[in-house]
């Protein structure tokens, strides 16, 4: 089943296995991919989706520096060549669509306002050009501001079609924007929304339905990350966790997005599966960050019927050719974890395909 076709969104995709969305910090300080953005992605081409790294829809929602953006024509051209790359291999490629949020620093962004929900601040430090910092007390948006924060958003997602992608996917997880207005912890707000998991949850949906006014449903994808506490989040009582996530998927599952991708550690448990049920389309699941992701557990979580496909990050990292590899159980390349954030072709372009 891991290596039968799937219909996500208008795509066909040939196998089940999704390339995860995976910071690798190779896009200088201009944010625009170059050829060695462009010769990655084209090696994994074979995936029966890629999902692009963290694309920034605007200066502010920039979280880390060599971070690639779609905002300037420039971005937008350097993206191009990413997918006329992947698409002449015959790949398929959504743009991931990450607002940071919080989880940046004014050194990232060239002065502006770090923004999220409340003005909470994340215990803990993040790398700056000028060295590593505490993160800052972050601008609260305010009531009025928050439709110019998803127009930014629609914007980037119409870029990212002009660039060529297929589909994009909304990042609503791993303790950024979206992820943080869902959160008790991060979203302190006493107006419309925040509070209640139906407040919290009003800023993702809005967000949601805005870029599939813009650019239909079969285009857009949405990941999630419940119960997944990095970066400052904390979702630690079920019950709200429950609350919030089902508001969250009663409200979208009528627009028939594409995809809905969870990031969970235990993604057969009955949280995740009741939320999929709810969801009630073409459903992606990834293990989370703890283990890697192994052959026989993809398999499994696709025969088993927990998912429709499975998003693998180190894999794929370290085999291009991860899709022929698994289906004929080949052996691996390992991954070098040194070079995951870094500059330079060494542990991004250079991992050989298998011989033989």
């Amino acid at each position: 089943m891991l290596f039968s076709p799937l219909i996500l969104g208008e795509l066909e995709l040939p196998n089940r296995l999704v390339m995860a969305p995976l910071t690798r910090l190779r896009a200088g300080e201009d944010g625009v991919p170059g050829p060695l953005v462009v010769e990655h992605y084209r090696q994994r081409a074979s995936l029966g989706l890629i999902v692009s790294e963290g694309i920034y829809p605007t200066p502010a929602g920039q979280a880390y520096p060599g971070q690639p953006g779609i905002v300037t024509q420039e971005q937008v051209a350097g993206w191009k060549k990413v997918t006329d790359a992947v698409h002449a291999e015959g790949g398929r490629m959504f743009a991931q669509i990450m607002h940071g949020g919080r989880v940046s620093h004014p050194d990232i962004i060239g002065g502006v306002p770090v923004v999220g929900p409340s003005a909470v601040a994340i215990d803990g430090i993040v790398r700056t050009p000028a060295g590593k910092q505490p993160y800052p007390v972050p601008h609260a948006l305010t009531t009025d501001e928050l439709p110019m924060v998803i127009q930014e958003i629609v914007n980037a997602s119409l870029n990212a079609m002009e660039a060529g992608f297929d589909g994009v996917e909304l990042h609503s997880a791993n303790g950024y924007l979206l992820h943080e207005f869902l959160a008790p912890n991060s979203n302190l707000r006493t107006d419309s929304y925040g509070g209640s998991p139906e407040s919290r949850a009003r800023f993702v949906i809005e967000t949601v339905n805005a870029v599939v006014a813009a650019l239909g449903a079969n285009r857009v994808g949405l990941r999630i990350s419940p119960e997944h506490n990095v970066q400052g989040i904390a979702e630690t009582d079920a019950a709200d966790v429950r609350a919030t996530y089902e508001v969250l998927l009663d409200s979208i599952a009528p627009l028939n997005l594409a995809y809905l991708s969870i990031l969970h550690h235990e993604p057969a448990g009955e949280l995740v599966q009741d939320l999929r049920a709810r969801f009630g389309g073409t459903f992606l699941v990834n293990t989370g960050f703890g283990v890697i992701t192994t052959r026989e557990e993809a398999v499994s979580l696709v025969a088993d019927g927990h998912a429709d496909a499975v998003v693998v990050g180190r894999p794929a990292i370290a085999n291009p050719d991860l899709a022929r590899r698994w289906k004929e159980s080949l052996p691996l390349n390992e991954p070098d974890a040194s070079t995951f954030y870094a500059d330079g072709a060494t542990g991004y372009t250079d991992y050989p395909v298998y011989q033989g």
